[in-house]
């Protein structure tokens, strides 16, 4: 059974920083590529950033190009999402997901994984 446990939400001011981690178990986690989407009330689930197996390839979204950064360590099986220059768009809760195959093709598409995990809330206050 794989486990995805997310942590490092909450609420902060605008133009402020959160990190959230993202804790894997229960698969061999250095051999999936990684994700995290967000989905704020009302929409749809949006790709915010991906990270390949090694960690050697990210994507990111337009909207947190520049402001967000995505790493992981597979020593710890961990995913992390640092977040700086918050905006009160960037207010949803986040998920991690990891990929349904190996590869990095696709990755901004949510069909592509297939397991995600509970979710954090982030909220931005302007």
């Amino acid at each position: 059974q794989v486990q995805l446990v997310e942590s490092g939400g909450g609420l902060v001011q605008a133009g402020g920083s959160l990190r959230l981690s993202c804790a894997a178990s229960g698969r061999t986690f250095s051999n999936y590529a990684m994700g995290w989407f967000r989905q704020a009330p009302g929409k749809e689930r949006e790709f915010v950033s991906a990270i390949n197996w090694s960690g050697t390839s990210t994507y990111y979204s337009d909207s947190v190009k520049g402001r967000f950064t995505i790493s992981r360590d597979n020593s710890k099986n961990t995913v992390y999402l640092q977040m700086n220059s918050l905006k009160p768009e960037d207010t949803a809760v986040y998920y991690c997901a990891t990929k349904r195959s190996y590869g990095f093709g696709q990755i901004s598409l949510p069909g592509e994984y297939n397991y995600w995990g509970q979710g954090t809330q982030v909220t931005v206050s302007s």
